[in-house]
């Protein structure tokens, strides 16, 4: 399957970092908007010291070093940025334009009969072990990606499978690309670009470069790969022929987020992306120093700040007392807190010289509405329930705590400052509960419906709760320590909430409820279900006070002669049970005896939530557990508090990060979820799996490439066709504008806020830090030199 490198997976947690850094702050009157500015230390190369090592942690080391195969991550990334040819960057704007350490040109020379590109390699360009970059590579990189030998393992090729041909011009450095269709985004292709030692053969492609790479040709070289340190080392090249590198070495270190500012703090790390947690602790750092805090008493946060006098009293009286064994467990947990406190507080002196830059990722978070079954599957609930979120207030609780630009995202294939972002969202209207409630009751969901017995407990489209689940506590519905919105009709049609009239209520160990079985009598709720074949008459208490149901009355109140064949029946009953050899048993204390006349039926509705066809509409609401994603989970309960306010309740379901995507989005597992997806500069290109509508597969399931809302239209794959072959700029640009406006309008996924980006630096560190939309330049990261405006000097060693 032809498609871009999945980037997905990574950009799924709040915390993590999964794509090309882009570039930083547009012109006010750019078409685009104005971007977030970037926040990097920049610094004029003659004020950065020559040498040095610095720091930076990533996630992970990388599985592979072939940013081509699908298991390629964040680090593959910044390691092929940093060794590997890049044709083209992206500048301020985020726009492509070449870059001259490899190109003196590339430019479209021909569009009739076909299209053909032509690049001029600068002819200082060379690789690591001495050959120019050239023609031979460009050559092998388009077979192996070009999707027709199967025994290259590519997972990223659109773009490639267009070329018809390519050929040497006057000599290698000058190379002819001929298209077979016309291919806009012909910029993304060869970036990065591999040596042919990499790409000339399967057996390389597949397995050479996975965890090595001989032959280079970026600022820096492949250094060292320490596994069991979990680091990688990049080297000042040698050879390269461009402004040298500014440090002699630059060291990837996995460490994971959580454990980053403690890693800061001991000198292990320079430079991390931090989550809000790590970046409030240095804030605080900061606080603390410049009020000279440290003096004896109670910390002010961190470890022990939460302890209350009493109990720091009764702590030490029980590692005083005379119960020797209860003394030494106390003593043992006060040494451990208190070892804590001093090592919170050691760390917390460290990071106050440290500061967090900020700016706004390269990315967007959405709400994603997976319209394969159920409710979802009607684009009118999916539209009501886009209609309804206050994006704005959505991007405030994220962005502006930390003093970000908090501006709702209008675009699925571009952030502000990008030439081709414009907010389309008008295409689905902006927040109005109205019209959201009018769309709702035009696809037949309405409040006070009635609800079926099989709906007990059951999701509108989704599965029913588990037998045995019991991961809420059920009170039963007549239970005096609260009403659950049930109403008991009685025998003349007062309601009683919450409870049947005392002198017929009940208790049973079952479903503590009595309700009227199909011949009028009271039973308890397990003996109606059994007679039934089905859920008791009432729901469980749980779901019962979710729904905030009510019990009204289905048929008046039986005729005398009625009650009189009731009574009959039950006489005979009894007669029936009496005659029963050595059955002496008596009915219990408070419970009804049988045959005694029932209340009126009854019938539950959905109270003040939506229903139709006997079932709430309720929704599956995933969420990543992990620590990082707390953003997330304070955007979904948001969410989920806005949607009960129109009638739909939400299963809000924390999972573990890592079967966050694979068994849930990915596999199509959820109602509702909030994920990411990274800008980009070729939207025709590396959007058009996002959001392509999805094919029926011989096996009957369907091929959703990276559509996880598996919501389509045939009317967006032709837009996006037709403005990936067209060569005018500003007219491919026109129709990704219309395919984002029914992209909006068919409401699968609704961008809410651009995720924040939080780095902390340590003092001196220049060129890095937060690149918001921009590509870093690696070869001008390094220390500030002492003197020259502020701390240097820092890293050299």
């Amino acid at each position: 399957m032809s498609q871009r490198r999945r980037r997905s997976l990574a950009l799924l947690t709040s915390g993590v970092l999964a794509l090309p850094l882009l570039a930083g702050c547009g012109s006010p009157d750019d078409e685009g908007g104005r971007a977030a500015g970037q926040d990097i230390g920049a610094a004029a190369r003659p004020m950065v010291a020559d040498g040095g090592v610095m720091r930076w942690a990533v996630d992970a080391l990388p599985d592979t070093l072939n940013t081509f195969q699908a298991d390629a991550d964040a680090t593959t990334t910044r390691i092929a940025g940093a060794v590997l040819p890049a044709l083209f960057t992206l500048n301020a704007q985020g726009r492509p334009v070449a870059n001259p350490d490899y190109l003196e040109k590339a430019e479209v020379v021909e569009r009739e009969p076909k299209q053909v590109v032509l690049y001029k390699l600068n002819q200082q360009a060379v690789w690591s072990d001495g050959r120019e970059i050239g023609a031979p590579d460009f050559v092998a990189q388009w077979r192996a990606l070009n999707g027709r030998d199967s025994a290259y393992w590519t997972a990223r090729n659109a773009g490639y499978e267009r070329i018809e041909k390519i050929e040497r011009g006057r000599d290698d450095l000058e190379v002819k690309v001929t298209f077979a269709k016309p291919y806009a985004d012909w910029r993304s292709l060869f970036t990065p670009l591999y040596p042919k030692q990499v790409t000339g053969t399967p057996e390389a492609f597949n397995e050479g470069a996975r965890g090595a790479l001989k032959v280079t040709a970026g600022p820096f070289g492949l250094g060292a790969v320490d596994k069991k340190n979990a680091t990688v080392a990049l080297s000042r090249n040698p050879r390269w022929w461009g402004q040298p590198a500014k440090l002699d070495t630059l060291v990837l270190a996995a460490v994971p987020r959580a454990e980053r500012p403690a890693a800061l703090a001991a000198g292990k790390l320079d430079i991390a992306e931090v989550d809000r947690a790590g970046a409030e602790r240095i804030a605080l750092a900061l606080r603390d120093a410049k009020r000279g805090a440290g003096a004896a008493g109670k910390p002010a946060h961190g470890p022990g700040s939460a302890v209350t006098p009493a109990q720091a009293l009764r702590s030490w009286a029980l590692a005083h007392g005379s119960a020797e064994e209860q003394a030494e467990d106390e003593k043992a947990a006060r040494k451990r807190n208190a070892d804590a406190v001093a090592t919170y507080a050691a760390e917390q002196k460290a990071l106050g010289g440290f500061r967090v830059r900020k700016s706004l990722e390269p990315a967007y978070t959405q709400l994603a509405l997976n319209g394969a079954s159920g409710p979802l599957a009607d684009e009118r609930v999916r539209r009501a329930i886009a209609r309804v979120l206050d994006r704005q207030a959505l991007a405030e609780a994220v962005l502006k705590p930390l003093g970000l630009p908090a501006r709702p995202v209008g675009s699925h294939l571009a952030l502000a400052g990008q030439r081709a972002y414009a907010d389309n969202s008008g295409a689905l209207g902006g927040r109005d509960t109205r019209a959201a409630q009018a769309l709702l009751a035009d696809a037949g969901w309405r409040k006070g419906a009635p609800l079926g017995d099989a709906a007990a407990g059951a999701r509108a489209g989704g599965e029913a709760r588990p037998a045995g689940d019991d991961s809420k506590t059920a009170r039963p519905a007549g239970d005096a320590t609260g009403n659950d919105g049930l109403y008991v009709v009685g025998q003349e049609g007062e309601k009683n909430p919450g409870r049947l009239p005392v002198a017929e209520r009940g208790r049973y160990p079952g479903d503590g409820v009595y309700a009227a079985d199909a011949d009028g009598e009271v039973v308890d709720a397990d003996t109606a279900s059994a007679r039934r074949g089905g859920a008791a008459l009432l729901a469980p208490a749980p779901l019962a006070a979710l729904q905030e149901a009510s019990l009204v009355d289905q048929a008046e109140a039986p005729a005398a002669g009625a009650r009189d064949d009731g009574k009959k029946r039950a006489d005979e009953d009894a007669e029936a049970a009496d005659a029963k050899e050595g059955d002496g048993r008596e009915p219990a204390a408070g419970v009804p005896a049988k045959g005694t006349p029932a209340p009126a039926r009854q019938v539950r509705t959905s109270g003040t939530l939506l229903a139709k066809d006997g079932k709430t509409l309720s929704l599956r609401f995933v969420l990543p557990s992990g620590p990082g994603s707390e953003a997330l989970r304070t955007v979904g309960d948001r969410i989920a508090q806005m949607l009960r306010g129109i009638g739909i309740s939400t299963e809000l379901t924390k999972v573990p990060d890592e079967s966050f995507f694979k068994d849930h989005i990915a596999s199509g597992e959820y109602d509702l979820a909030l994920y990411s997806w990274p800008a980009t500069a070729y939207p025709a290109t590396d959007a058009r799996p996002i959001f392509a509508k999805p094919e029926p597969a011989a096996d009957g399931s369907l091929l959703v490439e990276q559509n996880y809302t598996r919501v389509g239209t045939d009317h967006i794959d032709q837009l996006f066709d037709q403005a990936l072959g067209e060569l005018n700029e500003d007219e491919s640009r026109e129709l990704m504008k219309k395919a984002d406006a029914r992209i909006w309008a068919a409401a699968g996924s609704i961008p809410l806020y651009q995720r924040p980006e939080l780095v902390a630096v340590k003092p001196g560190v220049s060129n890095a830090g937060a690149f918001g939309l921009g590509t870093p330049r690696y070869q001008d990261i390094g220390w500030k030199k002492a003197g020259a405006g502020g701390p240097g000097g820092a890293g050299k060693n």
